[in-house]
């Protein structure tokens, strides 16, 4: 993957849009304002007016935190995704953490079985994000973690970098 810059952030953000409903993203001025810190990086793959998938890292101390990972819907189902997330993963030198949805229906179950078959974990703590927008609650969601489960103190410490550092809590 290649790592994005502010002339391409508008296609990234098209695909963002796409595939996040509005609770799981930041404004488009909210996203583009990430590009500015150090420890926050957005990948992708293809060419600017054609993107192809976008990962937007975080990267901490002790873990790697993917916040949006999404394949455009002309490539989905074209084994991008997983290729893609198996050459991140072999380059962490860190455990990395992702969010996803409680299983609730057939695209949120795969989803979650998506992320298993590559090596990530399911962790049974409870857990919200807080709210990326105003006029959002909290959303419910489940940490899985690379490449292995969490303990209940090593969850509670990324929680609560997670809530400090990303959504600034």
């Amino acid at each position: 993957m290649k790592q994005a810059n502010v002339a391409i952030f508008p296609h990234i953000f098209a695909l963002i849009e796409e595939a996040f409903p509005s609770a799981e993203r930041r404004t488009y001025e909210g996203q583009k304002a990430l590009l500015s810190k150090t420890n926050y990086q957005l990948f992708f793959q293809g060419e600017e007016q054609n993107v192809e998938s976008i990962m937007a890292v975080w990267e901490f101390s002790s873990f790697i935190y993917i916040e949006h990972f999404a394949v455009s819907k002309q490539k989905r189902g074209s084994g991008i995704g997983s290729a893609c997330m198996k050459t991140f993963l072999e380059n962490a030198k860190k455990p990395v953490i992702l969010e996803v949805e409680k299983p609730c229906d057939s695209i949120t179950e795969r989803r979650i079985m998506f992320y298993e078959r590559i090596g990530f974990h399911l962790n049974p703590f409870a857990y919200e994000q807080p709210p990326l927008q105003k006029n959002y609650g909290p959303l419910p969601l489940h940490i899985m973690s690379y490449p292995s489960l969490l303990t209940a103190q090593q969850f509670q410490e990324i929680k609560t970098q997670l809530y400090r550092e990303v959504y600034g809590k």
